[in-house]
C-alpha cells in the first residue's frame, strides 16, 4: 500500500496540484477546496476503475505480483471495481478499520473487499484459485 501511496502522490501532482497552480498563477484564481477535494476523488477514481476493471492491475500490483478478481477467481467488471472504490474510502478513513478487518477475516480479506465480492491474490496463489475446468 506504501509503494501504491508513492505513485498515486506523483499522479496527483501531475492531475491535480499541476493544473491548479497553474491556474492559479497565470489566471489569479484559486479554486475553493471542495472542488480540489472533489477533483482529487475523480483523478482516484479513473485511475483504480481503470486499472482494477478487465484484469489490468496498477504499477504497484504489477511490481508484487498482485492481482485483483472477483470471489470466483474472474476479472473485476467496471461497477464491482467502482462499488470497490467507494467502500475503500470509508475503510480507510474510519482509521483503517477496513483495512485491520483482515485480521480477523477468516480468509484475509479487507472489508472493502468482503462487501465488493473482490479479492487480491498473488500471481503464484492464482492458479490455486481460479476455478478449474
Amino acid at each position: 500500500m506504501l509503494y501504491e501511496c508513492l505513485l498515486l502522490f506523483g499522479i496527483l501532482a501531475a492531475l491535480l496540484v499541476l493544473p491548479h497552480f497553474l491556474l492559479g498563477a497565470l489566471a489569479h484564481r484559486l479554486v475553493t477546496p471542495i472542488i480540489v477535494q472533489a477533483h482529487a476523488f475523480i483523478v482516484l477514481l479513473v485511475y483504480c476503475l481503470w486499472f482494477w476493471s478487465n484484469g489490468r492491475q496498477t504499477l504497484a500490483m504489477k511490481t508484487w505480483r498482485i492481482r485483483l478478481l472477483t470471489r470466483d477467481g474472474q476479472p473485476v467488471r467496471p461497477a464491482q471495481a467502482l462499488l470497490r472504490y467507494l467502500l475503500c474510502w470509508p475503510s480507510i478513513i474510519l482509521g483503517g478499520v477496513g483495512i485491520l478487518w483482515a485480521l480477523v477475516d477468516r480468509e484475509r480479506l479487507f472489508l472493502h473487499d468482503r462487501l465488493a465480492g473482490t479479492q487480491l491474490v498473488l500471481s503464484g496463489e492464482l492458479a490455486k484459485r481460479l476455478p478449474s475446468g
